[in-house]
């Protein structure tokens, strides 16, 4: 499964990098908050009608199950702190930082999202997975420098600066909050992050003063929004559900890279060393996360759950009938004890 982890997060990155200088063609016409809100809102809207289509046509057995009990609590947690205060808190800390620092700061979201993960959701990590990470992390930095750090602005110990990285922490928060509701289905995960958080932007831009834009502008904001965010969320989930929070966040954390790469067609900037740098750094990274080789014995102590999968060596059960592949419905897995390699899936959630 950690190739079709790996796969979709840095699909999701890709598709979140190229956003970014797309939206960047239309901060002229709108206002960041409605910019963001329209982006949310894209997401939301064009993933609701996907889910709405999908099904009123499909009439089998649906292989992703609904969002249900206790997990609609966590996604209301994942979309206050990532749609809500996160945006709040990066447009108020925008306004007394310079955009260097910023730059820098939001490297943060990477090293938050690890860092949760490991120390307070008690996802497994080895020194190849924090080097790679720390790889990552440092080619992003690379990719943001803009030189010296202008500390009378606010850098050292400015409220400007620690509302930036609060952000970061509120979108790290998201991040492992959605990862346990990773087992429902994607595209509702990211529909409803998307609705409430565009809802909630959009009113806080009108309330400032905004109008709404013209039908061109709106329509062309809400796209970039549907492939940036909602359909990059939704390849982000299915990562998270196979590799993991801190992979996922590593993974995800090459997106600046990938707008940089796409401002280079787009806006015709120059290639810089920087971004070599950054490129080298970001390879070794994710080259040390691809060949990580988790291999032990362990122990799957019985458990009752619902989700997509197979029948795999995890899901040795019988059917009254025949079933597509993949499936989703409760069933029941004995204790097991065996070793192969593995990642922190919903299936390896133990400790080491």
């Amino acid at each position: 499964m950690v190739r079709t982890g790996s796969t979709t997060a840095i699909l999701a990155a890709v598709l979140f990098g190229v956003s970014t200088p797309m939206a960047k063609l239309l901060v002229h016409d709108l206002s960041p908050w409605m910019l963001a809100g329209l982006l949310y809102l894209g997401s939301g809207t064009g993933l609701g009608l996907v889910r709405l289509v999908r099904g009123l046509v499909v009439s089998a057995e649906r292989s992703e199950r609904s969002i249900r009990g206790t997990e609609w609590f966590w996604l209301l947690g994942a979309v206050l702190a990532g749609g809500i205060a996160a945006p709040v808190l990066l447009m108020s800390g925008l306004a007394a930082t310079p955009a260097s620092s910023a730059s820098l700061l939001l490297n943060l979201e990477g090293v938050f999202t690890a860092l949760l993960a490991w120390f307070v959701f008690h996802e497994g990590f080895d020194r190849r997975l924090v080097a790679g990470m720390i790889a990552i992390v440092a080619g992003a930095v690379v990719l943001s420098w803009g030189g010296p750090v202008d500390i009378e602005s606010g850098w050292a110990g400015g409220w400007g600066a620690a509302a930036v990285a609060a952000a970061c922490l509120m979108w790290a928060v998201d991040n492992n909050l959605t990862r346990k509701v990773s087992l429902a289905d994607p595209m509702d995960i990211a529909a409803i992050k998307g609705l409430v958080a565009g809802g909630v932007n959009v009113g806080i831009a009108l309330a400032l003063g905004d109008g709404m834009p013209a039908v061109p502008t709106m329509i062309a904001a809400m796209l970039v929004g549907l492939l940036g965010y909602g359909v990059s969320l939704v390849l982000f989930v299915f990562a998270l559900r196979h590799i993991g929070t801190a992979r996922t966040g590593a993974y995800f954390s090459t997106a600046p890279f990938v707008g940089g790469i796409a401002s280079l067609a787009m806006f015709g900037e120059p290639l810089t060393a920087g971004m070599i740098a950054a490129a080298v750094l970001m390879g070794i990274g994710v080259w040390l996360h691809l060949t990580e080789d988790h291999d032990h014995e362990h122990v799957h102590e019985e458990i009752e759950h619902d989700h997509p999968h197979v029948h795999d060596a995890h899901h040795q059960h019988g059917h009254d009938g025949p079933v597509t592949e993949p499936h989703s419905h409760r069933h029941r897995h004995g204790r097991l004890r065996h070793r192969h390699p593995h990642y922190p899936d919903a299936h390896h959630v133990h400790t080491h």
